[in-house]
């Protein structure tokens, strides 16, 4: 093949046709696993996240108490209070490397994102990352343990909650300030300080005295929806009774926990799901903590600590027919799905969001092209004269170019939670193994009716022809039809 035929196959490719009709609505519920609400009689939640949604300001809070802690009781240096919060600086599901101080994105087969490395608040470069870790895979036996902490042996923390974002940003302000200052400082220990002062944010109940709740994604009425179905509802939050009450007597009303069949609180997720030991204790209204032993579980109750196996034999709610939501894929659903069989619901707030930037012309005609441009690669590989190769390390060039372009549609340092290139994250991974459905609220439920069945989009295996129609249009999505007729257009 001449190098002029070349020139024409890759004037071609530019002619892609925009597609634009396959706009994904933000408010669909996504399965990764066939679910039927028809099967569902008991609906759980956890609260933070979930339930009830917050200002980025409440981020902002933390940030500057912890900053404060770290230096007014571990003597850090006054300097850092140059360093205010950075909205947007990191995303969730990114990985922390102890020994190294370094946050990065690693996808679902244990390869680092290369550009995605940052020491303090500077991005690695990618010849010092390949040469600390002898190339871009991280061995299993330094990831972190089942619910994404570091612990003996394991190197690298995993930050999962959303909650984790100001103590991510406040790592990497602190080493930013060491590096700047030429000051010697133990890695190991810094990650332990930054996680004391983060923890004594929520444990001295600081947080829990600010009142930061932004909205409640339309709760009241999807609980409220679910009540008048007849469907039993219960809450399991580690947050303690008076936050939450303040929080739903805003969002849902003073009559809140008249929804609710059983109230948990300050439960200890997700060591209320393994421990057998912690019994349950009753909580009056007033938050006097009663020693009574508890024998029955009464709706207009509260109750505090426990453990989910005491919780499963005071009210029988077990298996397939419990549906219960959270924003933590390891703390909230992890153990629900692999040991008691319930069905898990994970609320990613951030997929509005992404979903949005998904449909825009702009981020369309980009994809279209990289994946043009990855089968040109692909297919005139095989070709070796000089003139043909001279014309494929130049599609190669500029699929790199376009790749490292695309991460910047969703955040510069570390793009997208979803995807690291082609690849998903190890957040995806997670996501889709220990939650049956995925949504940005609870809101979406209010979109399907309560008989609606969630079916996978069956995607082809490698090995496999795409024999099937293929997925376009809506229905790919599994908008049911009053979404349909609520579609998004690009923005």
């Amino acid at each position: 093949m001449d190098s002029e035929e070349q020139g024409h196959r890759l004037g071609q490719t530019h002619s892609i046709p925009m597609i634009l009709n396959n706009a994904v609505n933000p408010n669909t519920i996504f399965a990764n696993n066939e679910m039927s609400l028809q099967d569902i009689e008991i609906y759980g939640f956890d609260y933070d996240y979930t339930l009830a949604f917050y200002s980025s300001h409440l981020h902002t809070l933390i940030f500057n108490i912890a900053r404060n802690i770290l230096i007014e009781e571990h003597r850090y240096p006054e300097g850092l209070k140059e360093y205010d919060y950075i909205p947007n600086f990191v995303i969730r599901g990114l990985h922390y490397d102890v020994q190294k101080a370094l946050l990065m994105k690693i996808d679902a087969f244990h390869y680092i994102q290369l550009g995605t490395v940052y020491r303090g608040l500077n991005p690695v470069p990618d010849k010092e990352v390949i040469a600390m870790y002898e190339g871009s895979h991280v061995p299993l036996e330094i990831m972190s343990d089942f619910y994404g902490k570091s612990s003996h042996g394991h190197t690298m923390k995993q930050f999962m909650d959303i909650f984790s974002l100001p103590e991510m940003t406040l790592l990497s302000c602190v080493n930013d300030y060491f590096m700047k200052h030429n000051i010697d400082y133990e890695p190991v220990h810094l990650y332990k300080d930054v996680k004391e002062a983060i923890g004594d944010v929520h444990v001295k109940g600081i947080l829990y005295r600010a009142k930061y709740i932004c909205y409640g994604e339309q709760t009241h009425a999807v609980l409220r929806k679910l009540s008048e179905n007849g469907k039993k509802m219960f809450l399991i939050t580690n947050s303690p009774f008076d936050f939450v009450d303040r929080g739903m007597n805003y969002i849902v009303g003073k009559d809140w926990r008249d929804l609710f069949d059983v109230v948990i609180v300050q439960a200890d997720k997700p060591g209320f799901f393994n421990d057998r030991r912690k019994p349950f204790r009753r909580v009056t209204d007033n938050g006097v903590l009663l020693w009574d032993r508890i024998h029955k579980l009464e709706k207009g109750k509260i109750y505090k600590q426990g453990n989910l196996y005491e919780f499963l034999r005071l009210t029988g709610w077990r298996g397939s027919k419990v549906l219960y939501f959270g924003d933590h894929i390891y703390s909230d659903l992890a153990d629900l799905t692999l040991k008691h069989g319930w069905r898990t619901g994970a609320i990613i707030p951030e997929l509005r969001k992404e979903i949005k930037i998904m449909n825009t012309e702009e981020y369309i005609h980009t994809m279209t092209w990289l994946q043009g441009l990855t089968g040109l690669v692909e297919r005139m590989q095989v070709y070796r004269d000089p003139d043909s190769q001279a014309v494929v390390q130049e599609w190669i060039k500029e699929r790199e170019e376009i790749r490292s372009q695309t991460k910047g549609f969703f955040n510069s340092q570390f793009g997208s939670l979803f995807r690291t290139y082609h690849n998903p994250t190890y957040f995806s991974r997670r996501l889709s193994r220990f939650a049956d459905i995925y949504m940005a609220s609870l809101s979406c439920l209010l979109d399907y009716d309560l008989r609606h069945t969630f079916f996978p989009r069956r995607n082809p295996l490698q090995h496999e022809s795409p024999f099937w129609p293929e997925q376009g249009g809506l229905s790919a999505v599994g908008i049911p039809a009053q979404a349909r007729r609520t579609q998004v257009s690009p923005e």
